[in-house]
């Protein structure tokens, strides 16, 4: 699996590039390539950014001690890990950092002296990407948050729970299809934080969200693979914001029926900035611009979506 990849990686290593890599399941389209590559030119490094998209038919089996160890042999500085590996990685790396260990779950990681070392970029760009759009980074008032509701208890659940909870939530729900995986979550986040915070079904959101400020949505739903929306648009209303973790499409049927209601919204590509932000810079030690990143991946979205409309 992925010879082409590693030959490619060998090949751009062997003469002076510097190369990265997404792993993941259903990422082909991904976006992150292009604008990790875009930035590194504004830097005039010679860098590659690969996908080694997992089929689906793979995805419980592959070996991922083996795919990391020919990531490194091939001279990858590392990798992203997107969903579903963010948190079965964990077991085949050397070290974590302080972020990654506490959350359990790792998008990143960096080969250094013979070592895989796992990180958290997520919990930092959906931070960044909060404080932006719903906090008072750009001068508008902050959006309450003394009640939150958030759906998915995964990898990436992991780290926009704890990067939420930062912000001085008093209520927290947990909400997951696999309640035992939220009840988990939900207890390591008791040990960080002085909030009260509970867990349930998918049967629990819509009472939880009655007396909510803002819900957030943390699951693959909503991505083009897995279209579709995890929460009845009835559930919504004008005084909820809404925060989406997908970035493809950028407005999600979530975020689209929570407009429709006159919420106040926070679409999924401010993560994805976000993460890809402190990714590049543990991967080259660059200090990427992440207002240029973010006019980037707007303009790569307003192209896919205007050729989408094309063929139509």
């Amino acid at each position: 699996m992925f010879d082409i990849e590693f030959a490619t990686a060998a090949r751009r290593a062997s003469g002076g590039a510097v190369v990265a890599a997404l792993i993941g399941q259903g990422i082909s389209r991904s976006l992150t390539p292009a604008m990790h590559e875009r930035e590194a030119a504004h830097h005039g490094l010679d860098y590659t950014y690969l996908t080694l998209d997992v089929p689906v038919a793979a995805t419980a089996t592959v070996d991922l001690a083996a795919l990391l160890a020919r990531a490194a042999d091939a001279g990858l500085v590392g990798l992203n890990v997107t969903h579903p590996f963010k948190q079965r990685i964990l077991a085949h790396l050397d070290d974590l950092s302080p972020d990654a260990a506490r959350l359990g779950a790792v998008n990143t990681v960096v080969f250094d002296g013979g070592r895989a070392i796992g990180h958290n970029t997520d919990w930092s760009g959906f931070a960044r990407s909060f404080d932006r759009g719903l906090g008072a980074g750009l001068g508008a008032a902050a959006a309450p948050r003394k009640s939150v509701v958030q759906i998915g208890a995964g990898g990436a659940g992991a780290a926009v729970a704890y990067a939420v909870l930062t912000t001085g939530v008093a209520h927290f729900h947990l909400v997951d299809t696999d309640t035992t995986r939220a009840a988990g979550l939900a207890a390591t986040l008791r040990a960080m934080f002085d909030a009260e915070i509970t867990s349930g079904g998918v049967d629990s959101v819509a009472a939880a969200l009655a007396g909510a400020d803002g819900l957030v949505h943390a699951t693959p739903i909503g991505m083009a693979h897995h279209p579709g929306i995890a929460v009845d648009p009835a559930l919504l209303r004008a005084d909820l914001w809404v925060a989406d973790v997908v970035y493809r499409p950028a407005v999600t049927e979530l975020i689209a029926s929570a407009r429709a209601v006159g919420a106040r919204t926070l679409p999924g590509d401010g993560m994805a900035v976000g993460q890809a932000v402190d990714a590049l810079r543990l991967f080259t030690g660059i200090e990427p611009d992440a207002d240029r990143m973010a006019a980037h991946i707007a303009e790569l979205i307003a192209a896919e979506d205007l050729a989408e409309r094309r063929t139509a």
